[in-house]
């Protein structure tokens, strides 16, 4: 099994949620807040997936729609649609998604490498996969996602 997956933990607690048809998860550690979708202020010259920015309680934080960032159809928004706001990096983000459905631990023996793809598809931000019943659970290494060259929402860290 991946380092990544072993770490020093036995159990991944998760925050899983919707984008599509599949169900991802992210460390519960990371999770500030979770929020019904409201307008967004836009940012000129912004990436497609950087939906704008919200106030919130004074601190202007970016929102990135994540069903843009992985390609995963037309984005719809209505009453399901949820921003989870994280904190990674010193930085507070928010992230949309069609819904969250619940936290769960997941024991190292549910959790197995993610495949290998090639070049054709992106797995740096993913963990591995999360197996619970029928269920599969997408393990998205979120501070790695978000503080990639690509999301342009951390400035990189002086040497």
């Amino acid at each position: 099994m991946d380092q990544v997956l072993r770490d020093s933990e036995v159990n991944r607690e998760l925050l899983v949620f919707a984008l599509g048809k599949e169900e991802y998860g992210i460390d519960i550690l990371k999770v500030q807040e979770i929020r019904g979708y409201d307008a967004v202020t836009g940012i000129a010259n912004a990436p497609a997936f950087i939906k704008g920015v919200i106030n919130l309680r004074g601190n202007i934080v970016p929102i990135v729609d994540l069903r843009i960032k992985f390609n995963i159809g037309n984005p719809s928004y209505d009453q399901f649609t949820v921003v989870i706001i994280l904190n990674v990096a010193q930085r507070t983000v928010g992230i949309v998604v069609d819904g969250v459905s619940d936290v769960m631990t997941l024991a190292s023996d549910q959790l197995r490498n993610a495949p290998e793809f090639g070049a054709a598809l992106d797995t740096a931000y993913i963990l591995g996969l999360g197996t619970v019943d029928e269920r599969m659970i997408i393990l998205v290494d979120i501070e790695k996602l978000m503080t990639s060259a690509d999301m342009a929402l951390v400035d990189a860290v002086a040497a």
